[in-house]
């Protein structure tokens, strides 16, 4: 049976206008009997295709050949033995006829979704009355209910949201018991809704009594008391109802959720949706009302997790899409709304649940943000109005993040597998949880500093206190904490310390900037207490201790240490604020703290530290180089330390990460301007030697690598070479990555240090030509020293380089890195087209002379080899380097005198080096025939951009000889359906293309394009050129577009489905 089904549905949705109209009779009459003779006997599936495959039918012959198709849903409705069968009629009929997915012409799908709008409102009056006759007729068996708990929960707050008396009655009806037929069809009434709201527009015939009769089984989700007593009852079957009538709270969220989801909401529709946030928060206010009984919580994990979403996902609908909308109105009360929604929050039994709430308050605080911002003047008033709402937000975040609190559902958190974002769960619900406080304390700076700043104390006494514990031992220093209790309510305090510093970090900014003098003392008060903490992290070595639960509170101590010295670091923009106003007042506070945040780090910058805690360290050091940038700091003990030890050839090297950090701090304290000083006081000359001899011994090892002339090599094995040449790269390539934006003075004396290892660089280069992984990391080196120091490495020794590495990419070489190497061997390629793209870029006459040699590689060299490759590698960077040789070198094609510009229309530009033009346009063509939707998407933006900024389609060359192929091969896109997600991008670049030369596409390419079609007739032909009307403005034109490639294969799809022979009319 289901496979003579699908052959039917292939018929009538590939072949129908072939089949002989007496045929077509037969089957729209016999599969309609069948559905209702058997209708009951089918399995669901069975009978849930034979009604696909009707709706079908009417979907290609509804009115005209099918007039009794609608006619007929509605009658099955109508009729109590068939209804369910109607009303599956009716959503398969919403899902196929309202938004068709099978290819029908676009006159058709419009004349579909017409008619259907025609029925609405016969359809909405027939369901609400479904609906309402189920509740009707179960409610009067239950209307004299024993005095229930619920019948006097009307409640202050309900008066307030609820203005009319009658529904407030209305919504505290006891829920019915409906038997399994009713509950039945009422689910099947209610998917139908929500089908039917997706798509109808927000109007009258949406009625309040369709409305109110929607909620009233919104209701059944927030029923505990039904469920009860299906499971009181015993039997397996009342569970089951109890099951059921969960789902139907959950089918009549879909439905209110889908009309909330509307953004556009006509003015006569407002009042409903007025009434609609009403009658959600009476429920709102049912789910989360506090009787002895229940707790909230054991209330709300009683409910399906699946209405729970729901529930949440109306909220979110309401803040973001409504709030604004309805705050306006004097009787709507959000105040109240938000202790709903903070009881709601707080008491989710779930953690999906608990994210999706703080996701709404976000929204909220969001709004809030920018409603101030908008309304300066009103900012007391809306802060008043929402401060203790907020406050109490606040603190019970703040208290959720801590084990001392909530030490049962935070130790559920997993924190050891990392999710798509490479954040574990616990650190997710950190993040989370801290984006709203600090969204709080931009509102309200005072009250939050005042609610964190005790809580972080608490936890610091703690943390100090344990000095006192430390004893020391034969093997080290030793924690005597042993009572399982006492270790236990240290690891929480600990945990909790970590979060808290991770906070005190994050509200870093909001003491910045135009508040920085109003909020100085509180911001001082933090950074010394971080700078004390992390200091006695240092001395006291709290990550080399021995305790006595070493799995646990050692990596708890490491953490403390690391986040101390993170949020320290997140205080340096306000360091670097104090710096300029100290360096006015030359205040020794300054100096003190800087120095012993010093003392702090310079302990940890050792190989026996933990990566954390060294990574953390060095972090922080950058900082204070980079962004602070005091005057004093090459003066401090701690850091000539440093240098001796990072320039000491025997001292044992850090991790690389490391390594490369503290480099980059030393490199930017000789290199980078002080601020606030003068040129004649920044003391270049010293600074410059000092970073020579840094450099000198950073570099040693492979400088000596240099093949020399004099005393030949000693042979060094390759592994170790490598690694003197990776160790070394990454280190100069990351200083030179990092001053790359800097003063021409920071750059000269880099690249003054820098020369020597320049030049052995390009002296090693051939040498290991075929080692990809070398070269890879070389031409790195390269790139970034191209991209910073271009100009200081002056144009001699910069076309030595280029012409090096244009003599070693011969075709062989290519062809072996991109064929034969893998993914090492084409990065290698991509590093070096991405030193050609700025070479291209590059202002001014100096380097034009290599542009011809750099078309030539690209269109001779690399373009062959990878031009029919499927694989994406290269063609990116490739394409990449060509618009920008076009781009940056319009005039290298054509030559724009300042007559032709002024006599504009008469005098065409002289076009030269045509052939290379033209060969990279047909390269662009060709990518727009392959299947890499990224390569496509970014070469059409390339060509868009062209047109913009050099009038690229009005070229004569491009005019005469290529505009309409690409006009073309993009329609042909469009037609296959090869790149859709790319149709908007598609269209309008057709209609740049096409505006050019509007007659021109109009008379001539038009019709030649359709005469080319195949799979078309000829009348076909002329019906496509008629619907395409002659709109010269975008949307229309795009429209247009569209409407031609779904007709064309429409046509297509229909002239396959006739038998061979047919005669066409």
């Amino acid at each position: 049976m289901m496979y003579s089904l699908t052959v039917f549905e292939n018929l009538i949705n590939k072949m129908w206008l072939g089949v002989p109209s007496q045929d077509k009779m037969e089957i729209r009459s016999c599969l309609p009997k069948l559905l209702l003779a058997h209708h009951k006997t089918l399995p669901y599936f069975i009978r849930n295709k034979l009604c696909k495959v009707i709706v079908d039918i009417g979907r290609q012959d509804w009115p005209m050949f099918y007039h009794d198709f609608f006619t007929n849903i509605l009658q099955l409705i109508q009729s109590p033995v068939t209804t369910p069968l109607g009303l599956i009629m009716l959503k398969t009929t919403s899902e196929e006829l309202a938004c068709p997915r099978e290819d029908l012409s676009v006159a058709r799908k419009e004349e579909l979704r017409k008619l259907l709008l025609d029925q609405v409102q016969t359809v909405l009056g027939l369901l609400t009355g479904i609906l309402e006759t189920v509740w009707d007729k179960h409610s009067v068996t239950a209307a004299t209910p024993p005095p229930s708990p619920t019948s006097g929960e009307s409640g202050d707050l309900l008066s307030n949201l609820l203005q009319s008396p009658s529904s407030a009655k209305l919504l505290n009806q006891p829920i019915p018991i409906l038997d399994a037929e009713s509950e039945y069809i009422c689910s099947l009434a209610l998917e139908c809704l929500a089908h039917l709201f997706s798509w109808i527009p927000l109007s009258a015939s949406i009625t309040p009594s369709l409305l109110t009769t929607i909620f009233h089984f919104a209701r059944f989700g927030c029923d505990i008391r039904a469920r009860k007593m299906a499971s009181v009852n015993g039997s397996s079957q009342n569970c089951v109802l109890g099951q059921e009538r969960g789902r139907l709270g959950v089918l009549a969220m879909s439905c209110i959720n889908e009309l909330m989801s509307k953004n556009c909401v006509p003015m006569e529709f407002e009042e409903y949706l007025l009434r609609m946030f009403q009658q959600t928060f009476y429920l709102l206010q049912k789910i989360t009302k506090d009787s002895n009984a229940h707790t909230v919580k054991s209330r709300l994990e009683e409910l399906d997790e699946s209405y729970i979403e729901k529930f949440t996902d109306f909220l979110r609908l309401f803040v973001s899409v409504h709030l604004r909308r309805i705050e306006s109105y004097s009787q709507f009360p959000v105040v109240e709304f938000l202790t709903l929604l903070f009881k709601y929050t707080f008491h989710q039994p779930t953690h999906e649940g608990y994210f999706s709430c703080l996701d709404i308050w976000t929204l909220f605080l969001d709004y809030l943000t920018s409603k101030i911002k908008s309304r300066l003047g009103d900012k007391e008033a809306v802060l008043n109005r929402y401060e203790d709402a907020l406050v109490l937000l606040l603190t019970e975040v703040l208290n959720r993040i801590q084990f001392r609190y909530n030490q049962a559902q935070l130790e559920e958190l997993d924190d050891e597998t990392l999710d798509d974002d490479q954040q574990t769960e616990w650190q997710r619900y950190l993040r989370q949880s801290l984006e709203v406080v600090a969204k709080v304390m931009e509102l309200l700076p005072t009250h939050a500093f005042s609610t964190l700043f005790p809580v972080l104390q608490d936890n610091l006494e703690v943390y100090l206190g344990l000095q006192q514990f430390v004893v020391t031992s034969e093997s080290g220093h030793r924690l005597n904490i042993t009572a399982e209790n006492d270790c236990r309510r240290l690891h929480c305090s600990l945990r909790d310390l970590s979060s808290l510093l991770q906070a005190v970090g994050r509200l870093a900014e909001y003491f910045i900037g135009d508040v920085f003098a109003a909020r100085f003392n509180d911001a001082l008060t933090v950074v010394e207490r971080l700078v004390k903490v992390t200091l006695y992290g240092s001395q006291i070595k709290l990550y080399n201790i021995e305790t006595a639960v070493p799995s646990v509170l050692k990596p708890d101590l490491i953490d403390v240490h690391a986040q101390s010295l993170a949020a320290l670091q997140a205080y340096s923009h306000w360091l670097a604020q104090y710096c300029s106003e100290a360096h006015r007042q030359n205040t020794q506070q300054f100096v003190t703290l800087v120095s012993t945040t010093m003392d702090a780090i310079t302990p940890l910058i050792n190989t026996k530290v933990q990566d954390k805690l060294l990574l953390s360290a060095c972090h922080l050091l950058v900082s204070l180089a980079t962004t602070v940038r005091p005057v004093f700091l090459i003066s401090i003990p701690a850091v000539q330390k440093v240098f001796n030890r990072i320039t000491d050839a025997s001292a044992q090297r850090l991790v690389d990460k490391a390594q490369v950090l503290v480099c980059r701090a030393l490199s930017n304290i000789l290199l980078l301007p002080w601020p606030n000083l003068p040129e004649s006081e920044q003391q270049w000359p010293v600074r410059s030697v000092n970073h020579a001899s840094l450099i000198s011994a950073l570099s040693r090892d492979y400088r000596n690598l240099k093949p020399n002339a004099v005393a030949p090599q000693r042979k060094m094995p390759l592994d170790d070479t490598k690694v003197i040449i990776h160790q070394t790269l990454s280190v100069l390539e990351d200083i030179v990555e990092n001053i790359s934006g800097e003063s021409t003075k920071s750059r000269q004396i880099c690249y003054q240090s820098l020369q020597e290892s320049v030049q052995v660089s390009l002296a090693l280069f051939p040498a290991f030509i075929h080692q990809s992984d070398v070269t890879d990391e070389m031409l790195s080196f390269f790139l970034t020293l191209f991209r910073g120091l271009r100009v200081q490495m002056g144009v001699p020794f910069t076309e030595q380089i280029i012409q090096t590495f244009l003599n070693m990419f011969t075709r062989e070489q290519l062809a072996e890195s991109i064929l034969h190497e893998g993914s090492t061997g084409c990065r290698v390629v991509e590093k070096f087209l991405k030193i050609l793209q700025v070479v291209v870029q590059e202002p001014g006459q100096v380097f034009k002379p290599f542009l011809p040699s750099i078309i030539a590689l690209c269109m001779e060299q690399v373009y062959p080899i990878i031009a029919e490759r499927p694989s994406p590698d290269v063609k990116a960077e490739l394409f990449e380097l060509l618009f920008r040789t076009l781009h940056h070198n319009w005039r290298y094609f054509f030559k724009s005198t300042v007559l032709a510009s002024v006599q504009r229309g008469i005098a065409e530009e002289q076009m030269e080096n045509e052939p290379q033009f033209s060969a990279i346009m047909q390269a662009f063509g060709q990518s727009f025939l392959q299947p890499d939707i990224h390569l496509f998407k970014q070469n059409l933006f390339y060509l868009e951009t062209l047109n913009t900024k050099q009038k690229l389609y009005h070229k004569k060359i491009f005019r005469t000889t290529m505009l309409f192929q690409f006009v073309n091969v993009l329609l042909q896109v469009l037609v296959h359906k090869s790149h859709d997600l790319l149709q908007e991008e598609i269209g309008i670049a057709i209609y740049n293309m096409a505006s050019v030369d509007f007659d021109g596409f109009f008379a001539a390419f038009l019709p030649e394009f359709l005469t080319s079609c195949d799979g078309v007739d000829a009348n076909q032909k002329n019906v496509l050129g008629r619907n395409f009307k002659m709109d010269r403005d975008l949307p229309s034109f795009t429209q247009n577009v569209h409407r031609l490639v779904n007709d064309l294969r429409y046509y297509r799809l229909c002239n396959d489905s006739l038998p061979p022979g047919t005669v066409k009319l």
